[in-house]
Parts: structure tokens; sequence; C-alpha cells
């Protein structure tokens, strides 16, 4: 198999992982995923692999194969992993989990290498972009930053107690962290460089965004600059975006008809894709606010979605 400059692929509740031509619309792959139902899906920066986040394991397929079984297993989790992603030269992949863990894999040796307590079910993991942090939310409201060069717990902060962190973002320059909840609230701060490693929060802003669940928050990437925009993905329904730079409402993107659980950025920021539990994933323009493109296929609700379409990292 060629492989595709541009990689799109969303899992469902109908326990299938779907491979999409992002312009036709066509499903050209369907990895059947019987084991569980499948919670994130994430490509590694080489575009080689999708990893897929399950209960309790997370899997890993060729992208550039038909084989419909995982080239390999990361299982020491014991329940839903919520989060994955990847260092940005492939070399470990990161991962969060209802098991009240962080974990660190590397991905040329079998096991997990590091295993960080949050002692609540882990909601959203990301890395920040100096790559040497790792900042995760959980259940019970907290926002934790682990130091992978000190291997610690830096940082700690609720910022609503009970209040669920559903989903965490982090500004390609590592200038702006936010944090969405439960409440449909968003809470952004500026990262500040301290004396020591550890990153100071700042608090700058927060939105009430929606009234309902904010499902996955997220910034846009480096090539979308000057503009700085943030995505919430939300159970009423819509995905609103938002202007970084005083966070007034640009575009309340319409059409899904339930919940939308995930979105993802263009490498450039001119579109994001949707996954709903209406079943579908949706190609939105962000210059106009209009779906392009109607991703159906799965027969359940689609909770995930992944997209690739800049180069291969030369380095990082």
């Amino acid at each position: 198999m060629s492989q595709p400059s541009v990689i799109l692929a969303t899992a469902s509740y109908d326990h299938t992982i779907r491979f999409w031509e992002a312009k036709s619309g066509r499903c050209y792959r369907t990895i059947q995923y019987p084991d569980s139902q499948v919670n994130r899906l994430e490509i590694t920066p080489d575009k080689r692999f999708l990893a897929a986040a399950g209960n309790p394991h997370i899997r890993l397929f060729d992208v550039n194969s038909n084989s419909p079984q995982p080239v390999m297993s990361y299982d020491s989790h014991t329940n839903n992993v919520m989060a994955v992603g990847f260092q940005c030269d492939g070399n470990w992949m990161y991962s969060g989990s209802e098991d009240g863990t962080v974990k660190i894999w590397d991905l040329r040796a079998p096991g997990c290498q590091r295993e960080y307590e949050s002692r609540a079910a882990v909601n959203s993991v990301v890395l920040h972009p100096n790559q040497t942090e790792l900042i995760s939310g959980d259940q019970n409201g907290n926002i934790r930053v682990w130091d992978l060069t000190a291997n610690s717990c830096s940082c700690e902060l609720v910022p609503e107690v009970d209040t669920a962190v559903r989903s965490l973002t982090v500004m390609w320059d590592g200038s702006l962290v936010v944090a969405a909840n439960n409440n449909g609230t968003c809470y952004v701060w500026r990262l500040l460089r301290g004396t020591q490693t550890m990153t100071n929060f700042e608090p700058l802003h927060k939105l009430q965004a929606h009234n309902g669940y904010i499902l996955k928050c997220l910034l846009s990437p480096e090539f979308c600059d000057p503009h700085r925009y943030l995505a919430t993905a939300s159970s009423d329904n819509t995905v609103k975006i938002w202007n970084v730079d005083g966070f007034t409402l640009e575009k309340t993107l319409i059409g899904h008809t339930r919940w939308v659980w995930d979105c993802v950025f263009s490498v450039d920021g001119a579109y994001l894709i949707t996954a709903s539990s209406d079943s579908t994933a949706r190609l939105w323009s962000m210059s106009t606010g209009e779906d392009i493109k109607v991703y159906g296929g799965h027969h359940k609700a689609t909770i995930c979605c992944a997209l690739h379409d800049g180069a291969e990292p030369a380095t990082c």
C-alpha cells in the first residue's frame, strides 16, 4: 500500500476503527475491534502507526497494511485508557487511565517504563511542547504536572473542587494551557517558566463555553498562526470556536445531532474534524464554519478521531 498523505481514522461503539479518504469521504479500511470500545486514537508522528486506547489495553496498528491484527499491545493498565499520545520523535508513548495512573511506554522495548499515581480516574493527558512534562486531568478535578526529568509531580491545582477535568490542551509554543470540565467551563492559564523546571500556572481567563459537558477542548496548531483558536466540543451537539485573543466566540459549528466527543485540527488549522454520537464524523471549514464532508459508515456513536495531514517531523 502506498502511504496516504492524509491519514484520517475514527472509532466507534460499533467496535470498529475506520480509515477514510478525507476528500472523497470513502472508507477504505475497517479494523474490527471486538475486545472493548476505543476511547482514543492517535497517529504516530512518522504516520506509520495508529494507537487505539481501549479497556484496558492500548493496541498499535500498522497504518500502511491491511492486516486486521495489531503489531503491538500494551497491557499494564487495569481500566479504560482515556488518553494516549506520543513524544515528538515517536520514541515513547504516554497514556492515562481510569485506573488512576499515567504511564510512559518506550516503543522500542516491551512493558511500561514509568508510572505516576493520580489517585483518581485520569480523563486527559497532554505533553508539554518541551517534551519533559506531562499534564494530567482527573475525575476529581485535579490537574497535575509530571516532571519527567525529576520523575515526580511538580505542580498540582484544582480549578473547581469535585468537578471532573474532562479535557486538557496546551498551545504549541507552551504559552497557554486550557482545562475543560463537566460544567461547560474552560479554565485558561498562562504557563510561566520558574527558575526551577517547574511550570507555573498564572490564571488568565475563565470561559463559560457551553451549558452542557465539554468533552474535548483543543488549541489550534503552529501553522494556524497568527490566528489562535480554541475549539470546544460539547454534549450540546455543537463545537464552538473561540478566538484566543480575548476568548470571544468566533463560530458555532452546527450539524451534528448528538454529543460531539472529539475534534482535531488539520495541520494548518484551516479545517476541523469532529466525531459524534450521531455515528458520523465531519470535516468543517474554519473560514466558513460549514461542514464540507460527512463520514458516514459507523453504526453506533463515533467517539474519537485522529488526523495526520502534515509532513513527517525531521527533528523535534
